[in-house]
């Protein structure tokens, strides 16, 4: 199995920025996809970023696309989540998750995804 573990979340005032991060631990963690998606009070589980194995291809839902970068470093088994301009409507508990098999591509489906963090709060003040 892969544990992974979110950091980097807090309260920010509107146009702030942040950065999570996801620690992985278990498997070789560069052989899997991994995503980013967030749940807000009251909504279900939306999909946020994700990335392939290597890093190279990356996709974000359009509602965060220009202003969140989603990255990894494999020799740290970390993936990240850099949110700049953030908005009221981004407040939501933020979750990585890894996908199986290795060498998969990402995906924007949480059910694509077999392993996730315990999740991080961010919370956006108008």
């Amino acid at each position: 199995q892969v544990r992974l573990v979110e950091s980097g979340g807090g309260l920010v005032q509107t146009g702030g920025s942040l950065r999570l991060s996801c620690a992985a631990s278990g498997r070789t963690f560069n052989s899997y996809a991994m995503g980013w998606f967030r749940q807000a009070p009251g909504k279900e589980r939306e999909f946020v970023a994700t990335i392939n194995w290597s890093g190279g291809i990356t996709r974000y839902a359009d509602s965060v696309k220009g202003r969140f970068t989603i990255s990894r470093d494999n020799a740290k088994s970390t993936v990240y989540l850099q949110m700049n301009s953030l908005k009221p409507e981004d407040t939501a508990v933020y979750y990585c998750a890894v996908r199986f098999p290795a060498y998969s591509s990402g995906s924007s489906r949480a059910a694509d995804f077999g392993s996730w963090g315990q999740g991080t709060q961010v919370t956006v003040s108008s």
